[in-house]
């Protein structure tokens, strides 16, 4: 069960990517850019799936493995660095930053774990969402094509320590849409937005966490 937590962390860091308006005919990377400088606050939905290691290069698993886990949740972003990543349903859980630490709280454990946002955002998708706009000093990035309607840009983490292999983001329609990430270990993870609201006021305090009275409290150094 404690590993379901520290999975979700780091994939919630991950997963928190870029999603803003933007000019129609934009190419994917001056997208990304104009996200960096126009949004500073955003919300919305999404829908996330993991493959296990073992999956096709679609990131489908292999038919031994059986479906794919499937979730589905909210989240809501103050850059730089204040976010809430909610997970709904299969099981409830919050990942929420006030900016200096991050809170990982996980319902059916009664757990929270804490650690420093500074240690856990350089060098993720996180740290283009949440950080400044020179996201390229970790990056290396360059445009991966179009499919079924979805331009992508593909990001290489520079630091060969990253969790992540590669990081894809997809445009439609001035939009990005979708993120689909693979981390070294083989598991791959796609994620689609919907509802997104660009620059909602948000406050500061709407991401403040005080764990809950009685609840085990994990400090991750």
């Amino acid at each position: 069960m404690k590993r379901r937590t520290a999975g979700a962390a780091a994939l919630a860091l991950a997963v928190l990517g870029p999603l803003a308006g933007t000019p129609l005919r934009a190419e994917p990377i001056e997208q990304l850019h104009q996200f960096l400088t126009q949004t500073s606050t955003a919300r919305g939905e999404f829908t996330q799936q993991s493959a296990a290691p073992g999956a096709n290069s679609k990131g489908e698993p292999a038919a031994a493995r059986g479906a794919a886990a499937l979730s589905h949740g909210s989240f809501e972003f103050l850059r730089p660095g204040r976010f809430r990543w909610t997970y709904d349903q299969p099981y409830q859980q919050l990942i929420i930053s006030d900016g200096s630490s991050l809170f990982l709280y996980d319902k059916d454990l009664n757990q929270v774990t804490k650690r420093s946002l500074h240690g856990a955002l350089p060098a993720s998708p996180a740290s283009i969402l949440f950080g400044s706009n020179d996201f390229e000093r970790d990056f290396e990035v360059q445009a991966d094509g179009a499919g079924d309607g979805i331009e992508w840009i593909k990001a290489v983490p520079r630091a060969k320590d990253s969790v992540f292999e590669r990081i894809r983001i997809g445009f439609a329609g001035g939009l990005p849409v979708a993120m689909e990430l693979r981390d070294s270990f083989g598991q791959a993870t796609r994620l689609r937005f919907e509802h997104v609201q660009r620059n909602p006021p948000l406050a500061a305090e709407h991401f403040a966490f005080t764990p809950p009275p009685g609840i085990d409290v994990l400090e991750d150094k």
